[in-house]
């Protein structure tokens, strides 16, 4: 029973965050919806998991829930997490708080293990939505390798400077970040495609046309820098390609995150271990 539990709940959980990914890269909303559904069914299967298994672990489920509810909340106020992925994060807490390693045997193997056993951490097992977190953030840092990449060969292939005109006098860390989370875009796409964030703007300075870098891209007056760098263009002023980022939503991290917390464990946590012997 334990076994049919949860596969129950890593199904349940694995349906809900592909949708809910889906739904935040088609339109940048999740409905809330899909968490009213999500968040009392885990409840529910979690509840008769552990009364069936171990009631001793129910007070350990409040507080693993309490403490990752919390930490998601902060995570939402400082500006780290939307509201999507707060909540995901919650409904987790509710549906896995603690890696599904105990469910009985199966023809003598586990029925969810690790393919690396090295990195099966404490914090895995029983803090097992924080392993999904520290698994998505290692996973979004890496698509800022890709986009440092990205970059280089633009700049190999254009032979064209990297930050031109006033973009040369920013910050060498606003530099950096938007090598790391942007790339070069027609202003064309940015008003064909509006989940595309423009990474700079344009001001009219006592002399000529000022551009900056944006490094905190928001919903909030984003058409309108649209529309400045446009005039831009079509007046000559500046190049018609400018630094944008897909802004891809932090809900397909903590699901690829959630995807590889199962199958290879907390890999910050193998990291770790390597790196100590």
């Amino acid at each position: 029973m334990q076994t049919i539990l949860a596969a129950a709940k890593v199904t349940l959980s694995l349906a809900f965050l592909l949708y809910a990914s889906w739904s935040d890269y088609k339109t940048r909303e999740v409905s809330n919806r899909v968490w009213a559904f999500y968040a009392p069914i885990a409840l529910f299967l979690s509840l008769i998991e552990l009364l069936l298994s171990d009631p001793s672990k129910l007070p350990f489920f409040g507080l693993n829930f309490g403490v990752t509810a919390a930490f998601a909340i902060i995570l939402f106020y400082t500006g780290a997490f939307g509201g999507a992925d707060s909540k995901a994060l919650m409904c987790i807490a509710l549906a896995l708080p603690f890696f599904p390693l105990e469910a009985p045997l199966l023809a003598g193997v586990p029925f969810f293990a690790p393919f690396l056993a090295r990195a099966m951490s404490p914090i895995s097992q029983n803090w097992f939505p924080f392993t999904i977190l520290s698994n998505s953030v290692l996973v979004a840092a890496t698509s800022a390798i890709y986009m440092l990449l990205r970059n280089s060969i633009w700049r190999i292939k254009t032979r064209k400077k990297t930050f031109e005109g006033t973009l040369a006098h920013e910050s060498l860390g606003k530099k950096i970040s938007v090598l790391i989370t942007g790339s070069k875009y027609s202003v064309a796409k940015l008003k064909e495609n509006w989940h595309v964030y423009p990474l700079e703007d344009v001001e009219e300075g006592e002399e000529a046309l000022k551009r900056k870098l944006v490094v905190v891209p928001k919903d909030e007056g984003r058409d309108e820098i649209v529309e400045r760098l446009s005039k831009a263009v079509d007046a000559g002023k500046i190049d018609a390609y400018v630094w944008a980022t897909p802004g891809l939503p932090m809900l397909i991290f903590i699901t690829i995150g959630f995807i590889v917390a199962l199958l290879f464990g907390d890999i910050v946590w193998l990291l770790v271990s390597f790196v100590l012997g």
